[in-house]
């Protein structure tokens, strides 16, 4: 049995990415709000803790990878999660490609002879390796880093406390006299909008629930959110008790570094910068890891290629990273390094998924009300989760309008990507059309072609999906029906009653399942009595003997009775 991670590892490999945002998001905010900073990032707390409930109930009653993908797929269209997905993926790359180009600029400013463009690809290439050769191999590395992160920062604390205490508080004053630009509560707006990068990662987390040990999850959100709340509005603070807003201006980008050579001299900014260095790094892993659990949630599901499912002997599915490491690579390569395009979309497919993981949450509390979960989020709770979410990307839109056009370029090519895999039975009957209205004379060569099309669309459609029932009515059968037409490429369904001794099938199923099998013509429908008990070893067993992969296999949504939690059942989908 694969060892799962426990607390420490689980956090530090999503607490790299949310805890390196303390290098950036501190000083951001203080461009946009001044002397107002600290409580633009407090607020964002708020609309953290808020997503800790939330993100808590999704994953508590649906623990499988996937993150938003996952909560949205098992509540409404698969349109829907696939879109997600697409934001996700966007998401992770920009992470990945950013902080490893950030990270090897920090190191650049301590060794300029390091070519920065093949340094990053090196730095890309390693993590590679590192996401490849496991997750726990990973976890161990995410350990270190996070560990001296966390260090780095309570020293540098600590000495900027100790250097605002020796000097006196001028500096804060003064800065507090700053009269702001327009009224407070405009800059409080910027200065929320654009603190509100500093909780990427907090996502993450979701995307490999699987690998983690029981009950680690919320504790992964717990954690995430004190250091949040902790680092990020102090940090700001303390950079406007010590550093004149002006000179804070003049040093955004490297505002830690800059305030350890203040408070301690070099040897504290060497600290900081190397510490920036590896935390940056450890973001990249993160995206790795995370990008891993979801795409290849997303290949089981035939939204991506089958190809990409293919593992190693540590069970790692190496083609992922490959791809992932290529996709990342050809960005940085075509952009020169120069990422400033990558920030909007970073930004916007970040705060985009945050939002469909709330509307995920709306969507499971009233589609899936009678799910069992160990936690729930309150009405009010979702709503001004989502609505801070939304105030944050119109601020980060209004700031910069152009990032939203460079975003749709990213987007697009995605979706075209996800659209294909999705509805490819749909195009490929397009085409096979298209193809016969042009050669009405059945050329050999077209022959060929449409005949190889037509195998293609045959073995897509091939692939049978279960559903497990042995009460449902005719129009639960129906919604049932309804689903797999409009969101899977089959026409073959089992639809299978496990049935225990002393126990027998409702009355009138048989008869109901032959009707809905004359009004779905494009569906076969088989309906199969099975003896036994249903729980996950049946479902493992029925998987083996039908060759049918588990995700292929809905059940509806159980309630506080059900004898089996849902992640016991690997990876079987809710459908109504």
């Amino acid at each position: 049995m694969k060892k799962k991670l426990n607390q420490l590892a689980a956090t530090a490999i999503c607490g790299n990415d949310i805890s390196s945002s303390c290098l950036y998001v501190s000083a951001l905010a203080i461009v946009y709000a001044g002397q107002y900073a600290w409580i633009s990032l407090l607020l964002v707390s708020v609309i953290l803790y808020v997503f800790r409930k939330i993100y808590g109930e999704v994953v508590g009653a649906l623990p499988l990878n996937g993150g938003a993908y996952n909560a949205l797929l098992n509540t409404t269209k698969k349109s829907t999660a696939s879109f997600a997905a697409s934001l996700t993926v966007l998401s992770y790359m920009a992470t990945a490609v950013i902080s490893a180009s950030e990270a090897i600029k920090y190191v650049h400013g301590l060794w300029s002879a390091i070519p920065i463009v093949y340094a990053t690809i090196f730095l890309l290439i390693a993590f590679m390796g590192l996401a490849i050769s496991g997750i726990g191999e990973s976890s161990k590395v995410a350990i270190v880093i996070f560990i001296f992160h966390l260090s780095s920062l309570v020293i540098l604390c600590l000495f900027s406390v100790y250097f605002l205490f020796d000097t006196g508080f001028d500096i804060l004053i003064e800065n507090f006299k700053t009269p702001t630009e327009g009224s407070i509560m405009t800059a409080l707006f910027f200065g929320f909008a654009a603190a509100m990068l500093g909780i990427s990662g907090f996502e993450s987390s979701a995307n490999y629930v699987e690998e983690q040990q029981k009950g680690v999850f919320p504790k992964t959100l717990r954690n995430m959110w004190i250091i949040v709340t902790v680092f990020n509005p102090l940090l700001a603070f303390l950079a406007l008790a010590i550093i004149p807003l002006s000179k804070i201006n003049a040093n955004e980008e490297t505002l830690l570094s800059f305030m350890g050579n203040i408070t301690g001299g070099n040897w504290l900014l060497y600290l900081v910068s190397i510490d920036a260095a590896l935390v940056l790094s450890g973001a990249v892993l993160t995206s790795y890891i995370g990008v891993g659990g979801l795409v290849e949630r997303m290949a089981l599901d035939r939204i991506l290629p089958k190809f990409l499912l293919k593992k190693n002997k540590r069970g790692s599915s190496y083609f992922i990273f490959i791809t992932f490491f290529l996709l990342c690579t050809s960005i940085l390569i075509l952009t020169a390094g120069d990422l400033e395009s990558l920030a909007g979309v970073y930004t916007i497919a970040f705060l985009g998924v945050m939002i469909l993981f709330g509307i995920g949450n709306i969507l499971l509390k009233v589609n899936r009300k009678h799910l069992p979960r160990p936690e729930r989020a309150t009405w009010i709770s979702i709503v001004v989760g989502i609505s801070g979410i939304v105030v944050a990307l119109i601020g980060n839109i209004i700031l910069n309008p152009q990032e939203l056009v460079i975003f749709f370029d990213y987007l697009i090519p995605t979706l075209l990507v996800v659209g294909f895999m999705l509805y490819r039975t749909t195009i490929l009957k397009g085409l096979l059309s298209f193809l016969n209205y042009l050669t009405p004379d059945k050329h050999p060569v077209f022959n060929r072609v449409n005949l190889r099309i037509y195998k293609a669309i045959r073995k897509i459609n091939s692939q049978q999906f279960v559903f497990f029932t042995n009460h449902d009515d005719v129009a639960t059968l129906k919604n049932v029906l309804q689903y797999i037409t409009e969101n899977e490429n089959t026409k073959r369904l089992k639809i299978v009653a496990v049935v225990s001794k002393n126990r027998h099938i409702a009355p009138n199923l048989k008869n109901d399942i032959h009707v809905l099998d004359r009004a779905f013509p494009l569906i076969e429908v088989e309906f199969i009595e099975e003896s036994g008990v249903f729980g996950p070893e049946k479902i493992k067993e029925l998987s083996k003997r039908w060759n049918i992969p588990i995700n292929f296999m809905f059940i509806g949504a159980p309630g506080e009775k059900f004898p089996y939690k849902l992640q016991e059942l690997g990876e079987v989908r809710l459908i109504i």
